[in-house]
């Protein structure tokens, strides 16, 4: 009896989940949500990371595409480009572009 009591702790240990380390973008993610709130004042039922792109040593973006809802329903999608410096984490701009795709 001790053993399948020891056996069950292991098993659930062994499977517990561990939280995921939080991804290097999830600041500039935060910030792209915040911003477009603030922007639109619209919901945003979606959201998805693009990507990172390093202009030079003391330049780069992080760049968001967020899906929204207008009260009338109808959907649209806004690029969030964050352009920052990766050694200070200093924003130089955050610029908008809608798009219906």
């Amino acid at each position: 009896m001790l053993w399948i009591c020891c056996l069950s702790i292991l098993a659930s240990t062994a499977f517990a989940r561990h939280p995921e380390p939080e991804p290097s973008y999830a600041k500039w993610g935060n910030m792209a949500v915040q911003e477009t709130m603030k922007r639109y004042g619209f919901p945003i039922i979606d959201y998805l990371h693009v990507g990172r792109t390093y202009i030079s040593a003391r330049k780069a973006e992080e760049k968001f595409k967020l899906w929204l809802r207008k009260p009338d329903g109808k959907e649209f999608g806004v690029y969030v480009t964050i352009r920052f410096d990766p050694v200070t984490d200093r924003v130089e701009t955050i610029g908008f572009e809608e798009t219906n795709r």
